[in-house]
């Protein structure tokens, strides 16, 4: 990484989002996230940002640890399961209708 390359704004949501995820595990207080969030978006290159978070452990990637390994496909189960349950609520009030006519 060139340090002294122009930080671009998405550079800067990554490091606040990243501060955040910092914040969240307790490593950081609010006022600190405060603090830092505020130094991002004066930062100007990537040393700016990378200062920043160097005193903070390396996270693991978001994407990969929000998921099982096939986040689409718990996307689609929870998609199916939702749609039984709509069906089946459907059937019964379509059966109790018929029934108190």
């Amino acid at each position: 990484m060139d340090v002294e390359l122009r930080a671009s704004d998405d550079d800067r949501h990554r490091v606040v989002a990243e501060l955040h995820r910092h914040t969240t595990a307790g490593r950081l207080t609010l006022d600190e996230f405060s603090e830092r969030a505020g130094a991002v978006w004066a930062a100007r290159t990537l040393g700016d940002l990378a200062a920043l978070t160097r005193d903070l452990p390396a996270l693991p990637d978001p994407a990969a640890a929000a998921g099982d390994g096939d986040p689409i496909g718990h996307g689609r189960r929870e998609l199916l399961v939702l749609f039984a349950v709509a069906a089946l609520t459907l059937l019964l009030l379509g059966g109790f209708l018929a029934a108190t006519r």
